[in-house]
């Protein structure tokens, strides 16, 4: 007794591990990440993200007091942290796997941060002597990053920071050699603003077959997500700074001059500050180009050659000074810049620092979601509330007076207006929360605090914005009453605007809104469109540099071998016609339409099936193809196949056919085990001379064959049903030996055997008169087939 509790004991402990194992499994183990984020399994990694920002601010446990929020929030944690891993990413596609400790799907060991802080092990074994500077690899060490960090940061950050990544392995001469101009480039180009990072090609071979890394060192430039590999020496510093200069988009800054100076910094339609570099040289620097990459979305660049003749004026007119370098920021006011800068070579910070200071125009339009979050950006405690005034459809001198009080506005508040065509969603969330007619919102100020991204209080000001079309071209009673309503207007705001700014006081409406459309963005056809046009500029000023030669090279070669292959071509074309034109006078002189005995014919071949060809002519013969096979003898050989000749004939152009003989004196036995294995593998005798004009057509590869005789039930009696033919095919009540061509050998039943007609005298010559009717329905595909396993081996007698 003490032995079996002893047992039950031991089973109840161990059940007890066994549960507690599959809690912990399944705790470590969630569900499906994509339906948990509700994104597609192809989702990139910015909708993935904005996917996690808005369920974990929804599933918050501080702010959602649904009871499992807190299970939900750190499920949809662990799905995100899943799917923006690539390895783990990639992991789950494949295989389902969702743990990182499971047997499948181990971490790797960060290797990037090795010898970051350390000194080179070379140096600490063997000495300094043993390695110089020039080979010293250290550095790329140093900067060596992950695919999860070369994913998730520099190829998401590449947007507004490009990077210039380094393939490399450990025992690699040509990166040992390459050390030196890695260097260099790290020392000219990382102050510029361009990220500098290398990645061990063996310990991230998946990243390297991604990125089309077919040999190390490789140098790839990651720009707006994409890769370029740079295919040249890495010793040359101005081929490589060359090559990241062609990669910036097209015509990212503009070529001011006195021409285009009065249209280019007077249109702000584009809702971007106007920043003019000015330089002695005809082409902007490379440190200049990064920083216009960078704040492309809220600056528009322009590059002003001083040295240039028709640059004068405008030079003039901003005071640039020679012999330096000068930045001019410029907003709505074009005549008074907002900030200026000029020494030998601006520092990459200084220019940051200048445009970070202002990002946006006086007076901005919110035209797309990232001008919001600059203009409006989200404030949730009261105390510190910012506050947005926005005007709604004004146009003209409302924009002028607004742009004024802009200037003037506290550090709590911008001033900004929307366009309500462009941005009918962000209008019609105003109006249905506070129940305003969408009719009557044109010119009217609403004082906006955005409490959340997509959550926002907002007040109306009770007097719509004056407007006067004729005020501003003379001086009249109107005009006097136009400022008497603007007057009282811009105090209605005020007051209105310093009540709110109080922590205490409350807005009287609150609304949801949904992102901003993007009033930047083209369809795909107008990308299309822009990119063809950009191709055709960048091939015409290739042609007017140096490379010039080298693409009329590629040109004339390509024309001349074009040119090569037509003249060929003409050439064959003249040579038929001429041919033709022969054979035609030919046939003219011989008497019209008599045949010409000496002009070539098609023909058509009949091959012997014997041991020899039998692999060629059945086991190996390619899929859709057929054997038409016909039974001869020596007595019938020579009648029998001038007549099948002939009516095969008009089949002789079909490549899928292949048309043969067989001897049955030689390989009846073949035959018989063809019919053995297609009728159940019973005993056959087989008669060699009623087997003669048989005809099989064998599709070798379906492995069935189809059967043609003149006393077959199938040939003699084309119009019965199948089914009858084949209860008939066991013999003939009229001729016992007519089923005996394909293997049964029956004896006549008595009973009806007085009854029975005479069979039919069948002669030699007529054994193939059906074969054209039955070959019209083996190719419609209405003849029987007798199917087999397996092609049995034909021996050599």
């Amino acid at each position: 007794m003490q032995w079996s509790y002893k047992f039950w004991n031991g089973r109840w402990v161990c059940t007890g591990l066994l549960l507690l194992l599959c809690g912990l499994v399944a705790a470590q183990n969630i569900g499906n990440p994509y339906k948990i984020l509700g994104v597609h399994r192809r989702a990139t990694l910015p909708e993935i993200r904005k996917a996690y920002r808005q369920l974990a601010k929804e599933w918050h446990p501080d702010k959602n007091e649904d009871p499992n929020a807190e299970s939900r929030f750190v499920e949809i944690k662990q799905a995100y942290e899943l799917l923006s891993d690539t390895e783990r990413r990639q992991a789950y596609d494949l295989y389902g796997i969702t743990n990182e400790d499971e047997h499948m799907y181990k971490p790797k060991h960060d290797y990037s941060q090795y010898a970051r802080f350390s000194n080179d092990p070379f140096e600490e074994f063997f000495g300094a002597h043993f390695r110089t500077q020039d080979q010293d690899i250290t550095l790329f060490h140093k900067l060596s990053v992950t695919a999860r960090h070369f994913e998730n940061h520099i190829m998401e950050k590449s947007v507004h920071t490009p990077a210039l990544v380094l393939f490399y392995t450990d025992w690699c001469f040509d990166c040992v050699r390459s050390a030196a101009a890695w260097r260099r480039l790290v020392e000219a180009l990382q102050p510029l603003g361009i990220t500098l990072a290398t990645v061990h090609a063996g310990h991230e071979a998946s990243l390297a077959r991604r990125v089309g890394v077919h040999g190390v060192p490789c140098l790839t430039f990651v720009i707006d997500k994409q890769i370029y590999i740079y295919k040249e020496e890495l010793g040359s510093m101005p081929k490589i700074l060359e090559f990241i200069r062609w990669k910036f988009p097209y015509k990212l800054v503009a070529n001011l001059n006195d021409n285009n100076m009065d249209s280019f910094i007077s249109d702000f339609e584009d809702n971007k500050v106007k920043a003019l570099i000015f330089e002695e040289r005809p082409s902007i620097r490379l440190r200049y180009l990064v920083t216009a990459f960078h704040y492309r979305e809220r600056v528009s660049f322009a590059f002003v050659d001083m040295s240039a003749r028709d640059s004068q004026k405008v030079t003039a007119r901003f005071k640039a000074q020679r012999n330096a370098d000068s930045m001019v920021l410029l907003k709505e006011d074009s005549a008074n810049p907002v900030a200026t800068v000029s020494t030998a070579e601006i520092p990459t910070h200084t220019l940051r620092e200048l445009i970070d200071a202002n990002p946006l125009l006086t007076l901005p339009r919110l035209s797309s979601q990232s001008v919001l979050e600059a203009a409006c950006p989200v404030e949730w405690r009261a105390a510190r509330r910012r506050l947005c005034c926005v005007a709604l459809g004004a146009r003209g001198a409302a924009l002028r007076e607004l742009r004024r009080l802009a200037r003037a506005a506290p550090d709590r508040l911008r001033y900004a207006y929307v366009r309500a065509h462009a941005q009918p969603d962000f209008v019609r969330a105003l109006a249905a929360g506070s129940g305003t007619d969408i009719s009557k919102m044109d010119h009217r100020i609403v004082v906006i605090w955005r409490r959340e991204p997509t959550r926002i209080q907002y007040e109306w000001l009770n007097e719509t914005w004056p407007t006067c079309a004729k005020c501003d071209e003379e001086f009249t009673e109107e005009t006097i009453q136009y400022q008497q309503r603007l007057n009282e207007t811009k105090r209605a705001l005020e007051q209105l605007i310093k009540r709110l700014l109080k922590p205490t006081e409350m807005m009287a409406y609150e609304t949801h809104v949904q992102e901003l459309a993007d009033e930047a963005a083209r369809g795909a056809a107008w990308r299309a469109l822009a990119r063809l046009c950009e191709w055709a500029e960048r091939a015409a000023l290739a042609l007017r540099t140096r490379h010039a030669l080298s693409a009329l090279s590629v040109l004339a070669t390509a024309a001349l071998v074009l040119a090569a292959g037509y003249l060929m071509a003409y050439l064959v074309r003249i040579e038929e016609e001429s041919v033709q034109r022969q054979k035609e006078e030919r046939r003219r002189q011989n008497g019209g339409n008599k045949k010409n005995n000496n002009e070539p014919q098609p023909e058509l071949r009949l091959h012997e099936l014997r041991a020899e060809k039998y692999n060629g002519l059945v086991r190996l013969m390619k899929p859709g193809c057929r054997t038409i096979v016909v039974l001869v003898d020596t007595q019938s050989k020579v009648q029998l196949l001038s007549k099948f000749h002939k009516i095969v004939w008009p089949y002789r152009k079909n490549k899928t056919l292949v048309f043969a003989y067989l001897c049955v004196e030689r390989n009846v036995e073949w035959f018989r085990r063809v019919l053995q294995l297609s009728l159940g593998g019973g005993e056959l005798r087989v008669n060699a001379r009623n087997c003669v004009g048989t005809v099989l057509a064998l599709n070798p590869h379906r492995k069935y064959f189809c059967i043609y005789h003149a006393k077959h039930p199938e040939c003699a009696k084309p119009h019965k049903r199948m089914s009858r033919m084949t209860r008939s095919l066991g013999g003939w009540a009229g001729d016992p030996e007519a089923g005996a061509f394909i293997g049964f050998q029956t004896e006549p039943d008595s009973s009806s055997a007085d009854e029975a007609p005479d069979p039919p005298v069948l002669l030699q010559e007529n054994l193939l008169d059906g074969l054209p009717n039955w070959l019209d329905r083996l190719f419609e595909g209405s003849t029987h087939r007798y199917y087999i396993n397996y092609w049995p081996d034909m021996t050599s007698k």
